[in-house]
């Protein structure tokens, strides 16, 4: 299987190749993000993921809970700046995609639905 056939649920560590599609509720489509674009988030989720380690370590180690509070709310911000990146990327890249190909209500509706679960 080539690279770009890869499903988007398929883990990925840095030496493996990024996906080129990604799986909806019902279909598949395309996805034309650049690779430099994909590496950029997982690059950030990485960095969270290890940030994420140290709050545990923090917590093993008994720490002052204000501490693991601070630390705690740097994941939350770091997680809403990558949020904020792949919601960018899909409303510059999919949406238009949708568009140009007149499908563009159902990648709406989509979007809303992720939305309404993803927003408190």
């Amino acid at each position: 299987m080539a690279a770009s056939e890869l499903p988007h649920s398929t883990r990925l560590t840095s030496a493996e190749p990024l996906p080129a599609e990604h799986q909806h509720d019902e279909a598949t489509h395309p996805h034309v993000h650049s690779e430099e674009s994909l590496r950029r988030i997982v690059n950030r989720l990485s960095r969270i993921e290890g940030h994420i380690r140290g709050i545990k370590v923090m917590v093993q180690e008994s720490r002052p809970c204000p501490d693991v509070l601070v630390q705690i709310a740097a994941v939350r911000g770091a997680l809403d700046r990558v949020s904020r990146m792949i919601l960018d990327e899909h409303l510059t890249e999919c949406i238009a995609r949708a568009a140009k190909e007149g499908n563009i209500e159902s990648e709406i509706e989509e979007l809303k639905a992720a939305l309404d679960r993803f927003l408190p």
